[in-house]
């Protein structure tokens, strides 16, 4: 079987309808079954315990003052403090047997036979399995008013005061009303985990968290369909296998390879304004790792630093809250990745077209400095929005919008929004020599596909609010968070590997289109729908538990083939004499950290029955930190390597810096994820299973003695990751006092582009 560029285009148009009518139905039905808000809950004497505007005010409080990155809500969110869900169903359910104990026995809940505790238990249970009626008001019981009440003192007292402790700053929320309203945010988390759905046998979190008090534990169909997973996924893999087969791609060679050497290639004035990209995210780079080695060691002291607040008398977490220090973490993360892959899109069409557009280098440099614009306004913005110091609805428009990987203000993250679109604009006017010559999907083409996939996943950020229902909120997210990470940046990944290979005239450009699109096939085949394993536990419908499963096993595939190629490319570079080692190390290593940590540890904390204790745990920290800077980081990092060398005169290249970076990161990732971060998730997951999931997630569990031991055994990990990043920014500010001129009126003959790139090579 042959199959042509044609057809698999026409494949991959019908795979992206069918993932538009599926999320897009997935979407609808978010807001038909989404927990419903009651419009009031009432004691048993008809008092308002709670109103819907009650509810509403503490999720913006939970927003504004970055609670989820603190703690997390639904399992979603940080893992320094409890989950807000977790722990209030846990509290609750404590507080009602203590009200049941005294009401019915007059002592304590610990002071009761195993008899009597057994029958107050099973009350509690029972009383909390009850399902929803549908009705907008929702009756507590006495036991659950003062439960109720109690939980708001502990949450006014830890949230409000302050606990250092526990790792919380004083003020954290500035009123105590607020506190007290993030609390009943909190608690109707809790009522829709325990409460079923009207008509249904499991509550609206399918059961999400286990906890034995109040009755919660995993579904039948969190096994079924783990196991038909697993099933489906051997079999899938067959086929996907014979599908690459069919393909006829060459196998991997250096015969006939002409690589054009770094001083062949002249240097551009747009490509010159493209490099200005990597020193600006080197900066936010070497801010992300500090801001991560400091988050690594709060886990150990909850309110200072080695030490310093006895010396100087002032706690570290009054000064940068962790939350703070989290959520600029992410955000930096995000930035400096995404800064060097907007610079690498620019850098790129000249090497392949000899094409430089009028005033090109001046629009980049407008784009960078729109960059620059929104990076420090939307860092701002989230230290001023979480003190308080943004009134009225600004808190979440120029502020700290508070939803993990969506923190920056609307109106920033409008701005990168804008900027996302001038880029676009830029690259095509960058490709447009091969844009004109080439059919829709050419690999050119596929570079706009991916950059544009990548803006439009964005645009679903733009539909919710801080008064929309968190599950709705959740499902917002999920769609720009993970169908970048399993959508659109895999997309990018394959499209920006092939558009380097090509200029490195190690495949042609019809060679490069064909391996593009069927890894473009796979992924769109699994990862978009794949998103769906979000859905279990937010309180969507249980349908999304045999759709996530499925889709979200068989995205191990497109990873296990893209690591293939890189590795393939790589033994056939090697025979070649290939001079750039540097930068293909880098997209191996990308390859295979996208393998480990998306592909294997994703597969494993993705099966439904896993996931139902795993959710929310170390297991995840580890599955992302390999997966996004093992992945997207090395990558980026790969194209630079690519940029600088192209860039600087041949007699003066010096790799060697680079390759101690490569080294250092590479050695410190495998020993923060492997020694630290994965053996205290495994930890979390035993816990989770035997004690409850509220157990594991508790400030006692990471005070253990063997978790802190661990939690120290990161160190080695951390130092060797920042010492890489030190010496990669000192390389590139020593680097920048070489780089070539660019030529002031180039034209195609001035580059050495790879062959039948501009011309036809079919």
């Amino acid at each position: 079987m042959r199959l042509t560029r044609e057809t698999i285009a026409k494949v991959i148009v019908a795979a992206f309808l069918l993932n538009l009518v599926v999320m897009g139905a997935g979407a609808w039905f978010a807001y038909q079954e989404a927990p419903p808000i009651p419009e009031e809950v009432v004691g048993p004497d008809g008092e308002t315990v709670v109103t819907d505007e009650g509810i509403q005010d503490g999720k913006a409080a939970f927003q504004q003052y970055g609670l989820m990155n603190h703690g997390s809500i639904l399992g979603n969110g940080a893992y320094y403090g409890e989950d807000y869900t977790a722990e209030t169903l846990e509290l609750k359910a404590h507080h009602m047997r203590e009200y049941y104990a005294d009401a019915e026995y007059g002592a304590a809940y610990d002071e009761l036979d195993s008899g009597d505790r057994a029958r107050v238990d099973a009350l509690v249970r029972e009383e909390l399995d009850a399902a929803h009626d549908g009705g907008e008001v929702v009756e507590y019981s006495a036991a659950e008013a003062y439960a109720h009440e109690q939980v708001r003192e502990t949450y006014v007292a830890r949230y409000h005061d302050g606990d250092h402790a526990r790792g919380v700053p004083e003020g954290m929320i500035e009123s105590a009303a607020e506190a007290e309203s993030f609390a009943d945010f909190a608690l109707w988390t809790a009522w829709f985990s325990h409460t079923d759905r009207p008509g249904g046998d499991n509550s609206y979190t399918n059961e999400w968290p286990y906890s034995p008090p109040a009755g919660n534990d995993a579904t039948g169909a969190a096994m079924i369909w783990s196991v038909v997973a697993m099933v489906l996924l051997v079999g899938a893999a067959g086929a996907a296998i014979l599908l690459y087969k069919s393909m006829k791609l060459p196998e991997p060679s250096a015969e006939g390879i002409a690589v054009p050497e770094p001083g062949d290639v002249s240097v551009f004035p747009s490509q010159r304004a493209a490099l200005r990209f990597v020193p600006v995210a080197a900066g936010l780079f070497l801010a992300q790792v500090l801001l991560g080695g400091l988050l690594a060691h709060f886990y150990i002291e909850r309110a200072g630093f080695f030490g310093i607040e006895r010396i100087l008398g002032v706690h570290v977490l009054q000064l940068l809250p962790f939350s703070i220090a989290k959520t600029w973490h992410i955000d930096l993360g995000i930035l400096w990745i995404a800064s060097t892959w907007l610079g690498a899109g620019l850098f790129l069409p000249p090497l392949l077209t000899g094409h430089e557009p009028k005033r090109q280098g001046t629009y980049v440099n407008v784009l960078l400095g729109a960059l620059v614009v929104v990076v420090v306004g939307g860092m701002g913005g989230i230290w001023l929005g979480a003190n308080g110091y943004l009134p009225g609805e600004l808190w979440w428009l120029l502020g700290n919008e508070g939803l993990e990987y969506l923190e920056v203000g609307k109106v920033w993250q409008g701005g990168l929004l804008a900027g996302f679109l001038l880029w676009a604009v830029l690259a095509i006017r960058g490709l447009k020599p091969l844009l004109d010559r080439e059919p829709v999907y050419g690999l050119a083409h596929m570079i706009l596909y991916a950059g544009g996939s990548i803006t439009l996943l964005f645009l679903a950020g733009f539909m919710f609010t801080p008064t929309t229902n968190i599950a709705v909120t959740e499902f917002w997210r999920w769609w720009v968070v993970h169908m970048w990470v399993e959508g659109a940046f895999e997309f990018f990944i394959v499209a920006i590997i092939g558009l380097t290979l090509v200029s490195m005239n190690l495949l042609t450009r019809r060679s490069a289109e064909k391996a593009v699109m069927l890894q473009a096939l796979l992924v769109m085949g699994t990862g978009v729908i794949g998103v769906s394993h979000h859905y279990w536990w937010i309180g969507m419908p249980d349908y999304w538990v045999p759709i996530g499963s499925v889709f979200s096993t068989l995205e191990l595939l497109p990873l296990i083939f893209i690591l293939y190629e890189a590795i393939g490319q790589y033994r056939a570079m090697g025979e070649a004499g290939f001079p750039y080692t540097i930068p293909f190390m880098f997209i191996v290593a990308s390859g295979v950290w996208n393998f480990v940590g998306a592909g294997v540890l994703g597969f494993f904390i993705n099966l439904p029955l896993v996931n139902y204790y795993e959710h929310g745990t170390y297991l995840t920290v580890g599955h992302a930190h390999a997966a996004m800077f093992g992945a997207f980081g090395f990558l980026a990092l790969g194209m630079v390597a690519y940029m600088l060398q192209l860039s600087i005169d041949p007699d003066r290249w010096d790799p060697s810096w680079l390759r101690v970076s490569f080294w250092c990161w590479n050695v410190g990732l495998a020993l923060m994820v492997f020694v630290s971060v994965l053996p205290v998730g495994f930890l979390q997951l035993d816990v989770a299973f035997t004690e409850g999931y509220a157990a594991a997630r508790s400030l006692g569990f990471y005070e253990r003695p063997l978790v802190q031991t661990l939690f120290w055994a990161r160190l080695p990990g951390d130092t060797l990751i920042i010492a890489g990043t030190v010496v990669y920014a000192a390389d590139l500010v020593r680097k920048r006092f070489v780089l070539r001129r660019s030529e002031d009126d180039p034209a195609v003959d001035d580059m050495a582009v790879a062959e039948g790139i501009v011309g036809d090579d079919d």
